[in-house]
């Protein structure tokens, strides 16, 4: 019998420490016990915590397994229902899409991505001047992509320069098959290295990251709950700029100086440069890879830059849904760079199904807090303010919620509240103005905080790259934590003093316009 539990541990949750194996089977048997003890909605609570702490051991145990089991249990418990959590699955499908075909098909891009950052990485040796042209970049291609996007992109360039390294420093030649996820390889003397250049890879990332939120808030085509927000407002592509412009203008240059602050001054984590040895190998994989490049490799990069400007273009003006101009750019990919083996296009899958299947589950959870009201004693206390008070309220109960939970989410709740105020004759247009431009950024800008507070963090944390570099959750809300006080601090300011006389003068200045109603047909849906 012994050997059957023995047998049993081992298998559950594979090699995950027995502390966190312990922990999960704790949290399993302790919910239903809250739940009749303290109602449904102290459960809710506890069950969003306990889902947090999955993703915060993120590099203990992938948090789909732990994850999905807090989240079948919540609907056994009857705490959601399959209905509800299927709805806010049909609600996510464009991401879903997104996931699965835009970051397969930055997969078949990754040569020319390569070719590019490196000549980039080499040329540039200023970490500081390297860095903001990281934020910059994220932020300027996240105004007009998707935050999922860009990010997948920066992930493949940076697991791109790792395995080069790694390659070399396990003592093996450029031209050699390597596994870049084994350390038991690398040189003892190339170890030190390896670490700093982690470091180096770490702020990279996060810069980047950062910047894609930075970017992301400024248009209506930048987040997906910037399009629910838009749409429900009536604003186009123009106008959205010009009525986030008070806030997300102040909070765009406050995050560029954030990156000079933390790179001059080495705090939070960032500063590091990259060693000399890993950039002689940069180099020298230039030089290599310059010279074996036959006609035939130089064609499928310039096939490969072909296909990014279609993305590009396709996404700007949105001639189909995100997901749908990611399987036209496998498609294009492929078809021009000669990769027709099914199992060759197999493995560009295998980064992104993982995380789409833990962002279904996450969808459970966020039916958990829709199904139980977790929100609502903040939401009808934002909405029983008056004045400058309840925009700046909005946009601080948005933020964190929004760190907590999933940001469109939030902003769906949110809005949909906003509209019902109008409405019901409790605010004026004028007014519910400013609470949309409250909302959209009080759900882009604070949720920095978190990796769950940003689909585009929380691809990163599960992504391959995270364990490679060492990029943990904890280290990730370290790192975001001087972004989150300098921009959440600013973007609260910005709101509360500098929105509404800055918006009357836009007015004035006639970049946006007075609405006498919203538009016909924008009654609350998506939430039940």
């Amino acid at each position: 019998m012994s050997s059957r539990v023995d047998a049993f541990r081992a298998n559950f949750l594979g090699h995950a420490p027995g502390w966190y194996k312990a922990t999960i089977i704790a949290f399993l048997v302790l919910n239903p016990l809250i739940l009749w003890a303290a109602g449904p909605y102290v459960a809710g609570w506890v069950l969003i915590g306990e889902f947090i702490f999955t993703l915060a051991m993120a590099l203990k145990c992938y948090p789909l397994q732990p994850g999905g089991l807090l989240a079948l249990e919540a609907v056994f418990l009857a705490m959601t229902t399959p209905e509800t959590v299927y709805h806010e699955v049909e609600l996510g499908l464009e991401v879903v899409l997104l996931l699965i075909f835009m970051v397969a098909g930055i997969h078949f891009l990754r040569d020319m991505l390569l070719y590019i950052f490196t000549k980039i990485l080499v040329k540039v040796r200023s970490k500081l001047l390297l860095s903001l042209l990281f934020s910059l970049t994220g932020a300027v291609l996240s105004a007009f992509l998707d935050a999922l996007t860009v990010t997948a992109v920066v992930i493949a360039i940076a697991e791109g320069f790792y395995s080069i390294y790694h390659k070399v420093a396990s003592g093996k030649d450029l031209q050699s098959d390597h596994d870049y996820k084994s350390d038991d390889g690398v040189e003892g003397r190339n170890r030190a290295d390896l670490d700093q250049f982690r470091a180096f890879l770490r702020s990279l990332m996060m810069h980047a990251a950062v910047g894609t939120a930075l970017g992301g808030v400024t248009t209506i085509v930048g987040e997906p709950q910037n399009i629910i927000i838009g749409a429900r407002a009536g604003w186009d592509f123009i106008e959205f700029f010009f009525r986030m412009a008070p806030v997300t203008l102040p909070v765009l240059v406050t995050g560029l100086l954030t990156v000079i602050f933390v790179e001059i001054t080495g705090m939070f984590g960032y500063g590091a440069k990259i060693p000399a040895r890993v950039m002689t190998i940069l180099e020298d994989y230039e030089r290599h890879e310059e010279e074996k490049r036959s006609e035939r490799d130089k064609m499928a990069i310039i096939a490969q830059a072909v296909v990014a400007a279609w993305l590009v273009f396709g996404l700007m003006f949105h001639l189909a849904a995100v997901g749908l101009v990611g399987l036209s750019v496998i498609v294009l990919s492929t078809a021009f760079t000669g990769v027709i083996d099914e199992h060759q296009i197999g493995k560009a899958f295998t980064e992104a199904l993982p995380f789409t299947a833990l962002l279904v589950v996450f969808f459970a959870i966020v039916a958990v807090i829709n199904d139980q009201g977790l929100f609502d004693p903040v939401t009808n206390f934002v909405l029983s303010l008056e004045g400058q008070g309840q925009i700046a309220a909005l946009y601080a109960a948005n933020g964190f919620l929004s760190a907590i939970s999933d940001n469109v989410f939030v902003a769906s709740v949110y809005i949909s509240e906003a509209i019902k105020a109008v409405d019901n004759g409790v605010i004026t247009r004028d007014v519910f103005d400013l609470m949309a431009v409250a909302i959209n950024t009080g759900t882009n800008i604070p949720s920095v905080a978190t990796p769950n507070g940003q689909a585009a963090f929380l691809f990163l944390l599960t992504s391959a790259l995270a364990p490679l570099i060492r990029l943990s959750y904890m280290r990730m809300v370290i790192m975001a934590l001087p972004y989150t006080i300098t921009m959440s601090i600013v973007g609260f300011v910005a709101v509360y003093f500098w929105l509404a006389p800055m918006t009357d003068r836009l007015y004035e200045q006639g970049l946006i316009n007075h609405h006498v109603e919203l538009p016909v047909g924008f009654e609350e849906e998506g939430h039940h």
